[in-house]
């Protein structure tokens, strides 16, 4: 079996189908003996150009071990639906696990926003104490 890398979009307005168009592929990758090493959604994205008048799309990226004969039938299946824009189907030499370039960068944005609110709780916690250690050091005279 070769190890394939797949990226394919879908159109914009098709995006909630997505995930059933995953779990068709993987099942049917799968139950011709394949293995999935990666399955990244990127979600709704902008294109780098225009396709068919449209400037957004759903991407899907898969990393897969299979047989020649399932790849062509994934072709043949991303032919014939109209939902996908694109797709681009690759050899790889080996199996790719770790995130890719575009995840990464998306779990950087995640971690820095969950360290500034962490930030903003911290200091949101010692002005609110202050106006009322006010209080009742006013009360307390």
């Amino acid at each position: 079996m070769r190890h394939y890398e797949i990226v394919f979009m879908v159109h914009p307005d098709q995006s909630e189908q997505v995930a059933g168009m995953i779990e068709r592929y993987t099942g049917s990758i799968k139950d011709s003996g394949g293995q999935i090493h990666r399955l990244e959604d990127w979600g709704r994205r902008q294109m780098a150009y225009p396709i068919n008048k449209l400037h957004k799309a759903h991407y899907v990226l898969m990393n897969i071990e299979a047989e020649q004969s399932v790849v062509d039938e994934l072709e043949t299946t991303f032919r014939f639906n109209d939902a996908v824009i694109r797709n681009m189907i690759m050899r790889a030499k080996n199996a790719v696990t770790e995130p890719s370039p575009m995840m990464k960068a998306k779990e950087e944005r995640f971690t820095k926003r969950d360290d500034r609110e962490e930030r903003s709780d911290r200091s949101e916690a010692p002005r609110a104490e202050a106006p009322a250690q006010a209080e009742d050091e006013a009360a307390a005279e």
